[in-house]
């Protein structure tokens, strides 16, 4: 495992994209606030259900938040002293390596094709105790095959016995169907749905689309509402 230090705002300014860790910049935020009523809205979740420890969090287009909400709700339920992996599975277009302090170079797509062991991949937050971080790794040419093969599922099978939970960032649904294979190996997902960008029947097919493959959808996440909405601008 590698340990990863020096966690700070600085960090996030020289990265190329722009994604806000606001559990971390600015905890007593409504935004943070709706962010802890999410983990509380999923831990009651998993008490009601067996075995919900994995977890996707897709949407079903680009550009709708995923990212920003599954890396928040990571800080947020370490700070409820879970034990939490974050895998990027985007491996198309990874995107964790942008808001956390990791390198990309070795991840998840090296663990799966056997060339480097899971332990040596995985990265830990030490700023951020009890989070590590799984990026996606260089140069898969068939994503959907490899998250759909039986070095995904063993991965997934170790992983439950070392972490209290396991958030899966994946593509959108609508483009690819690379949420969909990971189906014999998570228990649930959470839909990340941008206020205003992707009509309510298209929320719907991509809902219809995991359940199909026997994914249950847990809940949805309404993402950048407008203040005049609602009383916050929030996730």
């Amino acid at each position: 495992m590698v340990p990863i230090r020096h966690w700070g705002v600085s960090h996030m300014k020289t990265r190329s994209r722009s994604y806000s860790l606001i559990c971390l910049e600015n905890p007593k935020s409504p935004v943070a606030e709706a962010y802890r009523t999410l983990r509380t809205n999923l831990q009651y979740t998993s008490g009601k259900h067996q075995d919900v420890q994995v977890l996707v969090v897709t949407s079903a287009d680009k550009r709708e938040g995923k990212t920003t909400v599954v890396s928040n709700l990571a800080v947020v339920m370490v700070k409820a002293e879970q034990k939490v992996l974050l895998i990027d599975a985007d491996l198309r277009k990874p995107s964790l390596h942008y808001v956390f302090p990791v390198q990309n170079e070795i991840g998840l797509t090296q663990v799966l094709g056997g060339d480097c062991p899971f332990e040596e991949a995985v990265q830990e937050m030490i700023d951020i105790p009890g989070l590590h971080v799984l990026t996606a790794g260089e140069g898969p040419t068939a994503p959907a095959e490899l998250l759909g093969s039986k070095a995904m599922r063993r991965l997934l099978n170790k992983v439950r016995d070392e972490y209290d939970i396991v958030l899966i960032d994946t593509p959108p649904l609508l483009p690819v169907t690379d949420a969909q294979v990971l189906a014999p190996c998570v228990d649930g997902a959470v839909l990340v749905v941008r206020s205003g960008k992707v009509a309510r029947p298209l929320v719907q097919k991509v809902k219809g689309m995991l359940e199909h493959v026997g994914i249950p959808v847990l809940g949805a996440v309404l993402n950048q509402v407008s203040d005049k909405d609602s009383k916050y601008y929030y996730y």
